[in-house]
């Protein structure tokens, strides 16, 4: 299967005109509900530019207010951005306290446009974890827009599926050995509300920047039934004209879910 989303990757289609990739060549009755965006290639933008990996992480994040403006504008209802792994805290101190700061940057600046667009912020990963400045941030955006019915932005902030789904484990463990339900009432659809992302849906299309080909300890269980599109596109690359052709090849394939 993996083989069939490599050859799809589209290093033709990189630098073709905005004309090629518009929102015209989109059918706007067949959004897809949930897109969840694996922002990669921050770094290497930087690198290939001589500049620091910090400068392409602030570029990155002029990217996510077009993609998420540009994601309310053609009806998308919940767009998911990984903007930190649990494993990202291998990384320098210096980035990562870069990276921690960047929360409190971008909603500083763009909460009010969030808020008058009906946007709804949302956080799902380990927020105990966060720094205080940055917890703060989260918690004024969700709180600020918790009243919004419009797209639902959610931040996967300080999140792994691993994590995640052992987390649900313990959870539905504790809730049979307190007799709140029986190891038979136990279903796939029932485990999936113990999930952080319980009170969504699951992703329609999984898009993932910088040509890697891998989830990357992201929604695993969310993601089984997804459509994949990668591209080669450094995420501070990445612009309207790129989801909207995520989005057409989205629309052009059948999903299946297992059946014929």
């Amino acid at each position: 299967m993996l083989e069939k989303f490599s050859l799809r990757k589209n290093k033709k289609d990189i630098g073709t005109s905005d004309n090629d990739h518009s929102i015209d060549q989109l059918d706007l009755s067949s959004i897809p509900h949930h897109i969840a965006i694996i922002m990669d290639g921050n770094g290497r933008w930087a690198k290939k530019r001589g500049l620091p990996r910090m400068a392409g992480h602030h570029e990155g994040m002029k990217v996510v207010r077009k993609i998420v403006k540009a994601s309310n504008e053609i009806g998308v209802k919940v767009l998911t951005l990984y903007a930190f792994s649990t494993e990202n805290w291998k990384r320098p101190k210096m980035e990562v306290d870069y990276l921690m700061k960047l929360p409190e940057e971008f909603l500083g600046t763009f909460l009010p446009e969030l808020v008058a667009e009906n946007v709804q912020v949302r956080v799902m990963g380990n927020k105990d974890q966060l720094p205080p400045h940055t917890l703060r941030a989260v918690n004024k955006a969700i709180e600020d827009t918790k009243n919004n019915d419009g797209m639902i932005l959610n931040f996967a902030l300080n999140y792994g599926s691993r994590y995640e789904i052992i987390e649900g484990i313990k959870q539905l463990i504790k809730d049979t050995n307190n007799g709140k339900l029986t190891i038979d009432e136990i279903t796939e659809e029932l485990f999936s509300n113990y999930l952080m992302s319980a009170d969504l849906s699951e992703p329609d299309l999984l898009i993932r920047t910088s040509g890697e080909i891998r989830l990357s300890n992201f929604m695993l269980w969310q993601l089984a039934y997804s459509e994949f599109w990668f591209t080669d596109v450094l995420w501070p690359d990445f612009d309207k004209k790129h989801l909207y052709q995520a989005i057409a090849e989205y629309q052009r394939r059948t999903r299946r879910f297992g059946g014929v």
